[in-house]
């Protein structure tokens, strides 16, 4: 076996859907017999939706999304302290609608279904992983089956997706970094009989009586989330008569909804100090928790999936040393802490239950409810890893706007088919590679391609920039090429007859030495 990867919530599924379309054999082992019905992840911003696009799974789930208009934070009084504009009619760099609801569960049957299409896959549900031992060969796992025999898989790599208390985590002793926030809430999922626009879609109510989360759970569902207070017996605040309690101000009751699914979560802050042990890794929620405050748990998790997919690919085909897979936690490890940070910040604005404390916080966040609707915050940009030493725009997401080619449109990752991507733009000649070059380059299953102005081009040649948008974007970077790497990342950009050349050369050198390099710095 190539991967064994433990646990099948999205970001296992994904990598191991991302894997097996490579032709690598991925073993899934979950603990879980049937399916997971707690309570679980609502959004996906756009690069989320864009990675779940490039698995082919989005363009299936999308039907099954809301798309949010905005995101209010108002006090007891219903003053507006926070208004975040999700901007749904605004193209974002990556295709998709800013922040999109959804329901857990449709995701995954969406996943399970693709993976169950991959003859490489086998995905082995009820299989509680006991032991695994490293050697100089690879990975030896012991689990136990449905029946409690044991079953033991042998693989080059293994890789812990099994949640917050991953066993592979601890077994592969790799220490968590304790953030320092933990409160526990009470985590509702309803289903109203009659349909209703929320507008706004998305409200947090700072009340110090009782803290509480209303948001969009996907069409025709929402998710409450409902603070603890000390005064809370613990016995009966997870029982579902406390969440009909709880849901009677917003006129939900048994009478006119279905109570899906109801649990008290602790939401806490930690990180792993280390994301790699030899051939031990870790992904989504094993690697990272953080407060859903900003909804980026999950989104994180499928980006840990997308880093790490291409970077296992190549080594394990022979292209790259297994030192590549450092690259895997000095990536993701900032904006995931950045992600985090910011999670606990917002969490301490909802938080406040004292009554003069949240007063106090009521006149400090006035003016910044006057300055009106606040754009999304974007995603932080990864940390050191595969990029073009010294280019101030290594690390972005490349866009993803509309194109077209012999009169038919598609965005750009499905036009292109995504993987590694030059593209040039206008009389940039991103095919123009020397012989040598164009070999590696071809071997490593890299694509040429152009965008050129709108307008009637000739079959076979350029994708049609039919919006200009890519006209604009190249002009801000001032730049004629960009080199695309498989998680829609620039691994650089540059301008001139041998741009092409010299991005390529450049990737293949940071390939062979596996060199980590800052963004923006020689």
């Amino acid at each position: 076996m190539d991967v064994a990867v433990v646990g099948a919530g999205p970001v296992g599924l994904l990598l191991a859907l991302l894997l097996g379309r490579k032709g690598w054999r991925v073993e899934v082992l979950e603990r879980q017999a049937t399916a997971f019905g707690r309570p679980r992840a609502v959004h996906l911003d756009h690069e989320a939706a864009r990675i779940l696009q490039n698995a082919g799974v989005m363009d299936r789930l999308a039907p099954q999304t809301e798309v949010m208009d905005s995101y209010l934070w108002r006090n007891a009084a219903g003053e507006a302290l926070l208004w975040l504009d999700g901007a749904p009619d605004v193209p974002t760099v990556s295709g998709w609608p800013a922040s999109n609801m959804f329901c857990q569960p449709d995701l995954e049957r969406l996943l399970t279904e693709a993976v169950s299409g991959q003859p490489t896959i086998r995905v082995r549900p009820g299989h509680e992983v006991r032991d695994v031992a490293a050697d100089g060969e690879g990975v030896s796992v012991r689990a136990t089956d449905p029946g409690g025999a044991q079953a033991d898989v042998r693989a080059r790599w293994v890789i812990g997706c099994d949640g917050a208390d991953s066993r592979v985590r601890r077994l592969a002793g790799l220490g968590t970094i304790d953030l320092h926030y933990q409160a526990e809430w009470l985590i509702v999922d309803v289903q109203p009989a009659e349909p209703v626009r929320w507008s706004p879609l998305n409200v947090q109510v700072c009340d110090p009586a009782r803290p509480t989360t209303a948001v969009s759970g996907g069409p025709g569902r929402r998710r409450f989330e409902f603070m603890r207070l000390p005064g809370d017996a613990e016995d009966d605040f997870g029982s579902a008569a406390t969440a009909w309690r709880l849901l009677e101000p917003w006129d939900l009751s048994p009478a006119n909804a279905v109570l899906e699914r109801h649990a008290v979560y602790t939401f806490g802050a930690r990180l792993v100090d280390q994301w790699r042990r030899g051939p031990l890794l870790v992904a989504g929620d094993a690697a990272h928790q953080m407060p859903p405050f900003a909804g980026q748990g999950l989104c994180s998790g499928l980006r840990d999936a997308a880093s790490l997919a291409w970077k296992l690919d190549l080594v394990l085909a022979g292209r790259a040393s297994e030192t590549l897979l450092d690259s895997y936690g000095s990536e993701r490890c900032p904006p995931v802490r950045a992600a985090i940070d910011f999670s606990v910040e917002l969490g301490k604005i909802i938080c406040v239950l004292d009554p003069d404390a949240a007063a106090a916080r009521d006149r400090d966040f006035a003016p910044i409810a006057e300055a009106g609707p606040m754009p999304l915050p974007d995603p932080p940009l990864p940390g050191p890893g595969v990029w073009l030493p010294g280019d101030p725009h290594a690390g972005q997401l490349a866009l993803q706007a509309p194109v077209g080619q012999d009169g038919s449109q598609a965005r750009l990752d499905d036009a292109t088919g995504g993987g590694w991507v030059l593209l040039g733009h206008g009389a940039a000649a991103a095919g123009d590679l020397p012989a040598g070059l164009g070999r590696w380059w071809a071997a490593l299953g890299g694509r040429c391609l152009q965008v050129a102005p709108g307008g009637q081009v000739a079959p076979g040649g350029p994708l049609q920039d039919s919006t200009g948008a890519y006209g604009r974007w190249f002009g801000t970077l001032e730049r004629d090429t960009v080199l695309i790497r498989p998680d829609s990342c620039l691994f650089g950009t540059a301008a001139g007859p041998d741009a092409a050349a010299r991005l390529v050369d450049a990737l293949r050198s940071a390939l062979e030495g596996a060199a980590i390099t800052a963004i923006g710095q020689e």
